[in-house]
């Protein structure tokens, strides 16, 4: 565990990390500061906060289990101690890691006598088990599971996130410090969270930055724009060169301080490291839905800034 005295900024809005805590595999907890606001803006932002944290944060879980021959989820089978139904709800509390998008396939590969944990899921290898030693069921006897029923799967990594709030000074220079409180299930830091749920409340204001004529210009010109001179691929062969493969492979986009809508642009295309963006040609980019052409040469620019490559 970690813990850091609170001290307060009178000058610039900051935010830190002042206890950070694992009670176990599928339990993490964060506390975090911002300060100094003025009254008012600690309530504002943590109400907001609390809400992406709960309801817009990302997760990877087991949705379906499938076997035979059972006639419903509240059935028993000989030689396994839980019910299908406790099965199921075991399956549903396993914590899963994963950076794709879409479904995937998985399966168990075990033989009684003996104890099931997720440690027997075979599973593809971009998806992660978080504790391995999770229970699923307890075998008395060498069975066959068969049969298909859905999981009420719960996609929410974060399990429980709280905001309160501290007033100092006096009149009119009174000022508040927001304390955000996190805890998720171990498939991503509290921190990880606080991170993605900023990037969705900010991504919901983005629209009113733009005055409806730049709007509308902007999407008049967006398959009509002039292209660099060089394609995206071409530009960056420099960097390519410079840095071995390995080292792209390892250097993620979080890293390069994007703004947040080409920043999620890229990571609904499963584009995570440096590497998959410089697999990608200009003309895939395009093909990015909301990705414009001032997207690309805003992107290029900044992994100029990055990288010096001219």
């Amino acid at each position: 565990m970690v813990r850091e005295k609170v001290t307060v900024s009178t000058r610039t809005l900051q935010w830190k990390c002042v206890e950070s805590r694992v009670d176990n595999k599928r339990l993490c907890y964060g506390r975090f500061i911002l300060s100094p606001l003025i009254k008012g803006q600690a309530d504002t932002i943590g109400i907001a906060m609390r809400r992406a944290l709960l309801g817009e944060i990302e997760g990877t879980c087991i949705t379906r289990a499938k076997s035979e021959k059972i006639p419903h989820e509240y059935s028993t089978i000989v030689g396994i101690q839980e019910s299908v139904h406790e099965i199921l709800m075991n399956l549903k509390e396993i914590g899963l890691r994963s950076n794709l998008y879409g479904t995937c396939g998985a399966f168990i590969c075990a033989r009684g006598p003996g104890y099931v944990t997720a440690q027997d899921i075979i599973s593809p290898p971009s998806v992660e088990i978080v504790d391995n030693t999770q229970h699923i069921a307890r075998l008395t006897e060498p069975i066959d599971l068969y049969g298909s029923y859905p999981i009420d799967a719960v996609f929410m990594p974060v399990r429980n996130a709280n905001h309160s709030i501290h007033s100092y000074g006096n009149g009119n220079e009174r000022q508040e410090i927001l304390f955000l409180e996190i805890w998720t299930n171990g498939s991503l830091t509290p921190k990880e969270a606080l991170h993605e749920a900023s990037r969705n409340l900010i991504d919901l204001f983005i629209p009113f930055l733009h005055g409806e004529e730049e709007t509308l210009h902007l999407e008049y010109n967006r398959h009509k724009g002039t292209l660099p001179p060089l394609t995206f691929h071409d530009r960056l062969a420099k960097l390519r060169k410079n840095k071995k493969e390995r080292e792209l492979k390892y250097i993620f986009i979080d890293q390069l301080e994007l703004p947040p809508r080409i920043y999620n642009c890229l990571k609904r295309c499963n584009i995570h490291t440096l590497l998959d963006l410089l697999n990608k040609s200009q003309k895939d980019l395009m093909k990015i839905e909301d990705f414009r052409i001032e997207d690309v040469k805003q992107l290029l620019g900044i992994l100029e800034k990055h990288f010096t490559i001219d």
